[in-house]
């Protein structure tokens, strides 16, 4: 099975734009979604949406899930004087927006290789990254099974 077939579309199509770019584009991209990342909505406060903090990130990452219609929506609080890891936050919610639990899950681990952030960002941050997908999918995991 071809790995962009486990990523949802939205996901995949920030993928192929990466994808396309040379090592300076991947760092305008990456600073281009730093600047989309939407504010948490006041009020967010069902039970599995509670903040959770991704203590594995140097960075302090605060992960908000919304649940609508048996999808997932993630909202972030992330210092603005951090644009690399803002810019991996907004990815994941412009590619996750309403994304069904079991589709957050499918995705792969490593899936940022394909970004080529590997290629511009330092082993501790992209440890950040990792420790933020692994955080997102124990949320969707909880979702799922609330869910049943």
């Amino acid at each position: 099975m071809d790995r962009s077939t486990l990523l949802p579309p939205r996901l995949a199509e920030i993928l192929d734009d990466f994808a396309l770019s040379d090592r300076q584009e991947k760092m305008e991209l990456l600073l281009e979604f730093s600047a989309s990342l939407l504010p948490v909505p006041e009020g967010l406060a069902e039970p599995i949406s509670q903040p959770e903090s991704v203590p594995e990130c140097m960075t302090p990452v605060t992960v908000y899930m919304h649940t609508q219609r048996g999808c997932l929506r993630f909202y972030f609080e992330i210092p603005p004087e951090a644009p690399t890891i803002r810019g991996y936050a907004a990815i994941l919610q412009q590619g996750l927006w309403d994304t069904p639990p079991e589709g957050v899950l499918r995705i792969p681990d490593d899936f940022y290789l394909g970004l080529g952030l590997h290629y511009i960002l330092t082993p501790q941050r992209l440890n950040g990254l990792i420790a933020i997908m692994v955080h997102i999918k124990r949320l969707a995991s909880h979702a799922l099974t609330s869910s049943s």
